[in-house]
């Protein structure tokens, strides 16, 4: 007898290497779950659907391979669209399951009534409802496809009735479901970027997320061109901090060292990289783009020369016909101003700096120095990113995961369990704001259900801290009413979660509460109350914005002597 459709659905995703799928299991869902029940997968049962499509997330664009996350009829569906923004933003293969009522109830305002084809169409790159059994091989396919070759959410739709019928045809060509391969860049291409190297004097390589596995190649082509590497944040864990090419990042977490040699260099060489802030990018020079997508060429900067191609066969190619330079007066130059910068974020991730308030700089550069080699960090968004972007100091074998073309608050936490998920002995960090945590603090639960080791560290300054700064940054004063809060005791929260909690107050305590937490065997939480006031660096600030922090910090002092 064949399978029913959730059955076949399930040992489709098995036989591509699906290991879990995360969600909240629902009536609609409990063929899938049956299915799931008699297969090799786990089943992932989270507090919140977004935690559920976050975990899916954090695994593709850790691992590039494919995702799943679900949920029910209705509402159950709804609530998976804001965390699936987070693979669809930064290129992840994730398929979405939503549930549905039977056929003989669509259409009449049935309870729980949505579309979810049109619902999920703004965040996915394939949406479709399985609407009979004969149509359920095809359809499937065509969504991990979907997935894999746009590298983003493909969704499907799935009746109840259909996916509890016998499955009708076979699921073939499972085997070209995968992902996208490394393509080289053409020869032309190949050599013209070759004459504009050999034309320049002042180089700097600026190296994105398609980077990733390229490291060798990059040391190679620094080394050739006496070009200093500087990367996007999505590029920061190619390479080792200390690695003396390794110049840092640009714009907010990034270095004055970079700013100055991106503004300065006569070629600018973008790999991999759509990197989205313009105006930290070169206003002069000639700028060459390399990347797998015909679609981000040329569209945050003036591109001299647009190629099409992966980063590393492309730089193979390139070693093979390049010339070596020998003037290193440019690399130097960085190098020097780099060095400089480190001595600076040394001083300010000091924890013996103040005797009585920790400072967020110290919890990053803490955790960093704590870490294993082989760590992954999974950052917030808010001034915590700032913190942990700038001051991790990053093996080379560890990696960093964000939310870092999204935006969105509140998605470390889900995103390090599907991560956690992969491979319980490894050493997964999730550094939040108190803002972000608060958001999703159910997931927590999830990772004391399924044993996942999390350690969720917590810069604990009972404000939106980022809030306060873009507000600063535009002249108004910080709206205290709409940005402070009173967070819960996180550390009782752990306890009453069944996990283990620890707390820094003072600079002294801030060590041992982080070893403990590192060291517990299963999820634990580190409550860093951190300093609400510290401003991050800024490699780069226009008068206009000092002028702007200026006069709201003066607005900030006449409502505090006015109670206003």
């Amino acid at each position: 007898m064949s399978p029913t459709v959730a059955h076949a659905l399930v040992e489709v995703l098995e036989q591509v290497g699906v290991t879990h799928i995360f969600g909240l299991i629902g009536d609609s869902l409990n063929p899938i779950g049956d299915g799931v029940r008699h297969s090799k997968i786990e089943w992932v049962g989270g507090r919140h659907e977004e935690g559920a499509a976050l975990a899916a997330a954090g695994q593709a664009k850790l691992t590039g391979r494919l995702g799943v996350c679900c949920g029910t009829t209705g509402p159950g569906s709804t609530h998976l669209v804001a965390g699936l923004y987070e693979a669809a933003r930064d290129h992840a293969p994730v398929l979405a399951l939503s549930g549905q009522m039977p056929r003989q109830l669509q259409g009449i305002d049935y309870f729980q009534t949505t579309d979810p084809d049109m619902l999920f169409r703004d965040v996915s790159l394939y949406t479709e409802t399985i609407s009979s059994p004969a149509q359920a091989p095809a359809v499937i396919h065509q969504a991990i496809a979907a997935a894999y070759a746009g590298r983003g959410v493909a969704h499907l739709t799935l009746p109840v009735d259909v996916i509890t019928a016998r499955a009708d045809g076979s699921f073939a060509n499972v085997a070209t479901l995968k992902p996208r391969p490394e393509i080289s860049a053409s020869e032309t291409d190949i050599a013209e970027i070759g004459r504009h190297i050999d034309e320049a004097e002042s180089i700097v390589i600026m190296c994105g997320a398609g980077c990733h596995g390229a490291a060798e190649e990059l040391r190679a082509l620094s080394d050739r061109l006496k070009a200093p590497l500087i990367h996007s944040v999505k590029g920061k864990d190619i390479m080792p901090y200390d690695d003396p090419r390794w110049m840092g990042g640009i714009g907010m977490i990034g270095t004055k060292a970079d700013y100055n040699a991106v503004m300065d260099c006569d070629l600018f060489l973008m790999l991999g990289t759509d990197y989205p802030y313009s105006e930290f990018l070169p206003r002069n020079g000639v700028i060459i783009q390399v990347d797998e997508r015909a679609r981000v060429i040329g569209r945050r900067a003036p591109a001299e020369l647009g190629v099409i191609g992966s980063v590393r066969p492309t730089i193979k190619a390139l070693l093979d016909r390049l010339a070596p330079k020998s003037d290193r007066s440019f690399f130097d130059r960085v190098a020097a101003e780099r060095k400089k910068w480190n001595e600076m974020q040394d001083k300010q991730s000091d924890p013996a700096r103040s005797k009585d308030r920790i400072h967020p700089q110290a919890v990053a550069r803490m955790v960093s120095d704590l870490a294993a080699r082989d760590a992954v960090f999974v950052i917030d968004t808010g001034l915590n990113t700032l913190w942990s972007g700038n001051w991790i100091r990053q093996s080379g074998k560890q990696r960093i995961i964000g939310s870092f073309n999204n935006g969105a608050v509140g998605t470390a936490l889900g995103q390090a369990n599907g991560i956690q998920a992969l491979d319980r002995s490894r050493q997964v960090i999730a550094l939040c704001g108190d803002g972000g945590f608060n958001m999703l603090m159910c997931e927590f639960l999830t990772a004391v259900q399924h044993k996942l080791p999390v350690k969720a560290v917590i810069y604990d300054n009972s404000s939106l801290g980022l809030i306060t700064l873009e507000a600063e940054a535009i002249g108004l004063p910080a709206w205290k009413a709409a940005i402070d809060f009173t967070n819960p005791d996180y550390v009782l929260l752990a306890r009453a979660c069944g996990a283990v909690g620890f707390k820094a107050e003072k600079p002294s305590e801030l060590r041992d509460a982080i070893r403990k937490a590192l060291d517990a065997d299963g999820p634990a939480i580190v409550d860093c109350v951190v300093a609400a006031d510290e401003l991050p660096n800024l490699p780069h600030i226009d008068l206009e914005r000092i002028g702007n922090f200026a006069e709201a910090k003066i607005k900030e002092a006449v409502l505090a002597a006015t109670g206003g």
